[in-house]
């Protein structure tokens, strides 16, 4: 498929307002311009219908928390969760991540027990496990790559153990774009007896996630990386599991009753909801997941795939490139050049007018693995076209010529 077709087929720059002629967005990974669409649902929420939820008895107050509790079922109709009863707002993936293992981690975890993850993490797939590891005493065991850059699911399948009472895999590399087995994975931690959490950040945007389909217990995804707001994600969770999980928050909206002799909890999903939520990015997050939809994530994933295939050769045409992941990666292409830092390579790629991404991407393990200090990073999302690789290969033939 040509790039011309591509671009006819899937043209939404004119969506965006931040992205203006000339300059080439592909930091997607790290987060995603957000469509007019998206914008106008945000403004709408504060210049027009703006109130608290859950509380007030007024009409607008009303209106509000309708609104924001459709924002919930909308995210389990994305997910195909049971209920929107399994659907936790917080403020990221990040936070989701640290909410189960402080959460059901701290519940659920001693010593003797071990926790399966892999080399290609997010630090907020790693850091929280280890907070975990310092107070209740179980081990992490980290599990290799194959030799294009995916979870290695033998390898998982022979680590794997009846200690194992966890594994927390990304369903998609934020670095290399390779995509799980996730169906595969929940398998061969369900056959001992283990929890599976899945960090869905680039999944979500990409190819999506039938959370039943896959079998897992937890998912994570930010809205941010979703065409949506910041400030707010998703952590979805089958119900018992919740149910069974403490607070990992104290405060206003998550109690039943509170008296100085106790206090008792809201059922979940209230009960992991402190405070005052993050309204109008509720709001946002149903409109972006309405927008995405709109399209279709098959022909957003057939976008992207046809884009990296073309970054790829472009890039491999270059003696001094190295390309890392697979060649069918999900909207993600990262690459080092002999001789030049990364952030060399993203400051002259800036003055062409390319933004690209560069440095260990919170994957220092990683990192380490491909024997590298960093890499830069080229993510594409719904508004890329092919000018932006055409920009991608010119600004690095500069950077060859720059630095001989």
């Amino acid at each position: 498929m040509t790039a011309t077709t591509d671009n006819s087929r899937l043209s939404r720059r004119g969506d965006f307002p931040a992205i203006p002629e000339g300059w080439h967005y592909l930091d997607t990974a790290a987060t995603a311009q957000k469509p007019r669409f998206v914008i106008d649902a945000i403004e709408r929420g504060y210049a027009q219908d703006y109130a608290t939820v859950h509380r007030g008895v007024y009409r607008r107050s009303a209106d509000m928390t309708i609104a924001y509790e459709a924002a919930r079922q909308r995210v389990a109709r994305f997910l195909n969760a049971r209920s929107a009863d399994e659907i936790v707002f917080v403020r990221g993936a990040t936070e989701a991540i640290n909410l189960v293992a402080q959460s059901w981690g701290n519940t659920h975890l001693k010593p003797g027990d071990r926790i399966l993850l892999s080399m290609l993490e997010h630090h907020s797939n790693i850091v929280p496990w280890q907070l975990i590891q310092e107070r209740t005493g179980v081990a992490i065991d980290v599990c290799p790559l194959t030799e294009d850059g995916r979870i290695d699911l033998d390898a998982a399948e022979a680590m794997l153990t009846e200690q194992h009472k966890l594994v927390a895999f990304a369903h998609v590399s934020n670095v290399l774009g390779s995509v799980l087995d996730a169906k595969r994975a929940t398998a061969l931690a369900y056959r001992v007896g283990a929890k599976i959490l899945l960090d869905g950040c680039q999944a979500v945007p990409r190819i999506g996630a039938d959370v039943q389909d896959i079998g897992c217990d937890f998912y994570v995804f930010s809205a941010h990386k979703l065409y949506g707001p910041t400030g707010i994600g998703v952590l979805w969770a089958k119900g018992d599991l919740l149910d069974a999980m403490p607070p990992y928050q104290g405060g206003g909206a998550m109690i039943d009753r509170v008296s100085f002799s106790g206090t008792t909890w809201a059922p979940a999903p209230q009960r992991f909801e402190a405070g005052t939520p993050h309204i109008v990015g509720g709001l946002g997050l149903h409109a972006a997941i309405d927008y995405v939809d709109s399209i279709g994530l098959p022909a957003i994933h057939a976008h992207e795939l046809a884009l990296v295939r073309e970054a790829r050769a472009a890039l491999s045409a270059i003696n001094s490139v190295r390309l890392f992941g697979p060649e069918d990666s999900a909207g993600i292409v990262s690459f080092a050049i002999e001789g030049v830092h990364p952030h060399d390579i993203g400051t002259i790629l800036d003055e062409e007018g390319v933004a690209i991404r560069a440095g260990h991407h919170c994957a220092q393990p990683l990192m380490e693995h491909l024997d590298v200090p960093a890499t830069a990073r080229a993510s594409f999302g719904i508004y890329s076209d092919a000018d932006d690789v055409v920009a991608l290969a010119r600004g690095i033939e500069r950077v060859t010529r720059i630095f001989g």
